[in-house]
């Protein structure tokens, strides 16, 4: 068995996170191949490395000195250095991201050195090679990442170390400028490692027991699903959920790779699997999670005999195309239709798009409201059980809160509910309550 093993910020943000680390993947010789973040924070108020990086940056553009700042920045490093008692220095390398923060060497380039140090750190510590990400991570001249050049070049050169250590965030675009992905992008490295090396289990490292099936700052001690499927993440990770990186799925889906989230401060967890597909069901639960966000707004439209109009619903979405707007749902009735928008999407775009609307389609009313939630009841479980819609229903009804939109898409793995923001978190309690306590 193979294992690739990626560990975040937090599970790496001081001398004492790296030991843990240490005994964890030398607990194991499957665990061959290790992706770290830069360090986290390292208590409540600290400042994680990443964002350090980001302002020091910041600062060498706008021609500041940034000699006292950077060497906050290397202290982090050498502390953890001195602490792990190893004869090892990083000077010569905070020499040149100095010099090339000084020459403006791009922000991408400052925040992926955070990675950078912290896996050179890591591969002497473990004993392990050090494989650059620029050298086996790739872009196009596009900025999107090439996944078959990427996966065809690192599968090669993962042949030739037995152990090693490749930083996650960063790849190099063709021009061999670094590229970073988004925020959180370790992840989608470790995905892409574990591709690339054709392991058979990807283990994701945080400071968590596993997925939790509701967000622990609304609902008191969320139960840990044991098993999710990768239809099931992505739903609950667009809806709010934040364990994974939703790109992350996409790298081992392809290869049908199982993720194993696991907490780096109690190893024994069983953690959480998340799979291609399942036929296991918790007969205790009917859901796998409930998510969910605020920030959205309907737009609204209403017309006699709309239904028995030809292209009526096409020349409402083009509207919508031609502002550069996707939309979320569109929950629609014979002589009604509510598309539901991302409302930060609509700024300055509103008389635009309701002129158009009026042009295209000559609505008897049309009204955009903001101020929507929307929570999503996801699981695999419920195109099995009957009365699933029902019991959502009654347990916010329950709560006093008023339905505003429903979306059930005919696979059934999720429910959407809408309903006003000031009852989002008494909407989601309830849910869980429902279904969980």
């Amino acid at each position: 068995m193979l294992k690739v093993v990626k560990f975040g910020g937090s599970s790496l943000a001081d001398a004492a996170q790296f030991k843990k680390v240490a005994d964890i993947i030398k607990a194991e010789a499957e665990r061959r191949y290790v992706v770290p973040s830069a360090p986290g924070k390292r208590f409540k108020d600290d400042t994680k490395v990443t964002d350090m990086l980001y302002t020091c940056y910041d600062m060498a553009a706008r021609g500041e000195d940034i000699n006292e700042y950077f060497s906050a920045i290397e202290a982090r490093y050498n502390g953890i250095i001195a602490e792990l008692g190893l004869d090892f220095s990083l000077e010569d390398d905070f020499h040149l991201i100095k010099n090339a923060f000084i020459h403006k060497a791009g922000r991408d380039f400052a925040a992926s050195r955070g990675e950078y140090l912290n896996g050179k750190i890591l591969a002497r510590y473990l004993g392990f090679d050090f494989i650059d990400a620029a050298e086996v991570i790739f872009f196009n001249d596009n900025g999107l990442f090439d996944s078959e050049r990427t996966n065809t070049v690192l599968s090669e050169v993962l042949k030739q170390h037995e152990y090693a250590v490749i930083p996650g965030f960063y790849g190099s675009m063709p021009n061999d400028t670094i590229k970073t992905f988004s925020r959180g992008g370790s992840d989608i490295t470790g995905s892409i490692v574990a591709r690339a090396a054709e392991c058979d289990i990807y283990e994701n490292w945080t400071d968590v027991d596993g997925f939790l099936m509701a967000d622990p700052r609304i609902v008191d001690s969320p139960r840990v699903i044991n098993e999710i499927t990768y239809r099931e993440l992505r739903e609950l990770s667009y809806m709010g959920a934040t364990v994974l990186h939703e790109d992350a799925i996409f790298p081992v889906r392809i290869a049908g790779i199982p993720i194993n989230i696991r907490n780096t401060n109690n190893p024994e967890a069983h953690g959480t699997f998340i799979v291609s597909s399942s036929d296991k069901y918790d007969t205790g639960n009917v859901i796998t999670g409930v998510a969910g966000k605020k920030g959205f707004s309907v737009l609204t439209i209403e017309k006699d005999m709309m239904n028995a109009e030809v292209g009526f619903g096409r020349r409402v979405l083009e509207v919508l195309e031609t502002n550069g707007i996707c939309f979320e749902h569109l929950p629609s009735g014979i002589d009604n239709m509510s598309i539901i928008l991302n409302t930060h999407e609509l700024e300055g775009k509103r008389e635009a798009i309701k002129t158009g609307i009026c042009r295209h389609v000559n609505p008897e009313t049309l009204e955009i409201e903001d101020g929507l939630a929307l929570v999503a009841v996801v699981g695999r479980a419920m195109v099995k059980a009957k009365g699933t819609a029902a019991r959502v229903f009654k347990a916010i009804s329950g709560a006093g809160i008023n339905i505003r939109m429903i979306d059930q898409g005919s696979s059934e793995i999720s429910i959407i509910v809408g309903v006003e923001e000031a009852d989002f978190e008494d909407a989601l309690r309830a849910i869980y309550q429902e279904f969980v306590y």
